[in-house]
């Protein structure tokens, strides 16, 4: 996110100009009546705590290495003393709300932290204050917290500016500091200064190579092009030389430029040091060619209000819209909840409407193929991947090893046919050696039915118990007996078509029939190869053939008895013709029958079933139950509300800062 400001063309704060050695006017040049609503609106965003609904408000952050001279910046922004002393001194994220004082109100200053406001009636006192607040929420010791304490300064000539101050980068723990002190800080870093709505104020000290600071390396890790960092360059009186070359020369990168400040020293007044600062920067051979647009405090404070005002401006109809978003979504779930139950009749209308929703569901998914439910989500689809099913086990069947008609051709044909002599005409197949072979060819497939079905019904489980679980997972009270009702008729309905193929493969055993008119047909096809055949079996030269609908066979083993092999040929054409159908038998009616008791499990079981196992003697008193909401119920509903209760706060609060946008105009500046 681009802050687009321009200092040369701001259209109501002037440029500060050089300061007078004689007298320091105050930081805030005027009070701006456009800005100051923006601000206070966004405030007032961040004390409701809308950031933890995933919104992001535009936010200074404060970054430095440990002595970077971070907190001199900030007491002389805000112009109040702050916590110094070795090691660690902000250990909290601690928001600076300065505001410049109006005429009819009263100083203020105070602090807010852990639900509560601490009133600091002098300013030689806040800086106890703040050790005092920082010791309750992070401990006495010298670690850190993330929860934030919030300053609140009114005072004149402060300018109007809201900044987070986060602790200052250390990689060495002194004593008393755990030994990720390091880690801990970074990740409280990173997380201010990720979000695209942050301004990081990177301090950093004229002393040192700004490439080797740590905070420029973290904020060019969020930040790669700049454009949301501004520099400011600390201790300029003590390291002038080369100072505007490493500025103007910009090694880092840094997008919204550089400024240069003194620190104040010793006893300074603020007054005195920001004197000092002007006749540094107006007198000092090396200082004084930087141009006066990048030093000082005032200049500080007016490039860090405009570029506030700017960034706020900007993210404020995308904050208005996230806040609506969430808001209609939050109010949406809270609605989607089940209402109360007060009584037994009101409970059992609800598991009615619970069975009802569920069922309309499975009928969409298992019997309709109408799956707007789960759009994306293949495995809900339920009838193509029952068909998917189907094909692959059509496919088994077909490729099982014993259905090989190549392998030791004619055979096992030869073997039955030599068994199954008798007195009888020439040139007839025996009935008996036909039906040897094809209950043979079933025993060999007949596991094959059997997991298909176990296959099918565990698929079919995962989905029925699913959409169960879901249209009941407000009423978890209900879901174990839920499940194991429809588990039990599951089991019941895997049974069913276990007996159902295996009378189905003892059927196929026991009679040889179809009316199909593709076994006379294919038979016949298969047939006009005999002669042929037969050449290539009295032709010694040959070894294979190939036969259409079989393949490439071997033919040496079967030069001893022409007149048997004709029949072996014949029964093995007939088998062959004979065997597509039965095959297709058992996929055809498993076909018929899924769908069948699916469609009886939808409709007519599955709900007799889950009221027997609810109200039935082992119910246990289930229905009962549903009137006890479940605490993780209840504390959805409560987080609910109390989400709705801040966004439609937040969206008053917005609602009237865009309200005067549109009477007053763009507020950027």
């Amino acid at each position: 996110m681009d802050v687009d400001f321009d200092l040369t063309i701001a259209r109501r704060e002037a440029q500060p100009k050089p300061l007078s050695i004689l007298k320091a006017p105050p930081i805030a040049a005027s009070y701006n009546d456009r800005i100051r609503p923006l601000l206070d609106a966004v405030d007032k965003l961040r004390n409701l705590q809308v950031m933890q609904e995933g919104i992001q408000l535009p936010t200074i952050v404060v970054v430095g290495d440990q002595s970077s001279g971070k907190s001199s910046v900030l007491e002389s922004l805000a112009g109040i003393s702050l916590p110094r002393g070795q090691g660690i001194c902000t250990r909290v994220p601690l928001i600076m709300r300065l505001r410049d004082r109006r005429q009819d109100e009263i100083p203020k200053l105070h602090l807010e932290f852990n639900g509560k406001i601490m009133d600091v009636d002098d300013e030689d006192d806040i800086s106890d204050a703040i050790v005092t607040a920082t010791v309750e929420i992070a401990g006495s010791g010298k670690g850190i917290s993330n929860a934030p304490l919030t300053l609140v300064v009114k005072k004149d000539g402060v300018p109007d500016l809201t900044m987070v101050d986060l602790p200052g980068i250390t990689r060495v723990p002194v004593h008393g500091q755990p030994e990720n002190i390091y880690e801990q800080i970074s990740a409280m870093i990173m997380e201010y200064i990720r979000p695209e709505e942050t301004i990081i104020l990177n301090v950093v000290s004229a002393t040192v190579d700004f490439s080797t600071c740590e905070s420029i390396r973290m904020s060019q890790m969020v930040d790669k092009t700049g454009k949301r960092t501004l520099a400011v360059v600390t201790k300029a009186d003590k390291a002038p030389e080369g100072l505007l070359e490493k500025v103007a020369a910009d090694d880092v990168n840094i997008g919204l430029g550089y400024v240069c400040v003194r620190n104040r020293i010793g006893d300074e007044s603020y007054e005195e040091a920001r004197l000092e600062e002007a006749k540094l920067f107006d007198t000092h051979p090396l200082l004084c060619k930087i141009d006066k647009s990048i030093v000082g405090v005032p200049v500080l404070a007016q490039k860090l209000m405009q570029i506030q005002a700017n960034i706020m401006a900007k993210c404020l109809p995308d904050i208005v819209k996230k806040i609506s978003g969430k808001l209609n979504a939050k109010v949406a779930e809270l609605n989607r909840m089940p209402k109360n139950l007060y009584s037994v009749a009101e409970a059992v209308t609800a598991f009615m409407q619970i069975m009802g929703s569920a069922k309309e569901s499975l009928g969409k998914v298992l019997l309709k193929g109408e799956f707007d439910e789960y759009l994306d989500e293949k495995k809900m689809h339920c009838t193509a991947r029952l068909v998917e099913m189907l094909n692959e086990y059509y496919a088994e069947l077909q490729n099982c090893p014993e259905n090989d008609p190549r392998t030791n051709f004619l055979s096992e044909e030869l073997k039955v046919l030599e068994e199954a002599k008798r007195i009888r005409l020439p040139n007839f197949i025996a009935h008996t050696a036909f039906l040897t072979l094809l209950q043979r060819k079933v025993k060999a497939v007949s596991s094959k039915p059997l997991s298909f079905g176990v296959r099918a019904w565990d698929y079919i489980e995962e989905v029925v118990i699913r959409e169960l679980m879901r249209h009941s997972e407000n009423y978890p009270q209900l879901q174990y007996r839920t499940k194991r009702a429809a588990s039990n008729l599951i089991n019941k309905m895997r049974e069913m078509t276990r007996n159902r193929m295996m009378e189905i493969v003892e059927m196929e055993k026991l009679t040889d029939y179809t009316c199909n008119p593709e076994y006379q047909l294919e038979w016949s096809k298969l047939m006009t190869q005999q002669y042929h055949f037969m050449q290539v079996i009295n032709d010694y030269k040959s070894t294979n053939m190939v036969l259409e609908g079989i393949g490439q066979v071997d033919v040496r083993h079967l030069r001893n008895d022409n007149q048997l092999v004709q029949e072996a040929f014949d029964l093995k054409m007939r088998m062959t013709a004979y065997w597509k159908i039965v095959l297709r038998r058992f996929v055809d009616s498993m076909a018929l029958h899924l769908p069948f008791c699916v469609h009886n499990l939808v409709n007519r079981d599955m709900v007799k079933e889950i009221v027997g196992e609810l109200i039935g003697p082992n119910g246990g008193g289930s229905i009962e139950r549903m009137l006890e909401e479940a605490p993780s119920a209840a504390a959805k509903r409560e987080n609910l509300s109390m989400s709705i209760k801040l966004l439609r706060e937040s969206a008053e609060v917005v609602a009237k800062i865009m309200d005067r946008i549109a009477t007053d105009g763009d507020y950027r500046v």
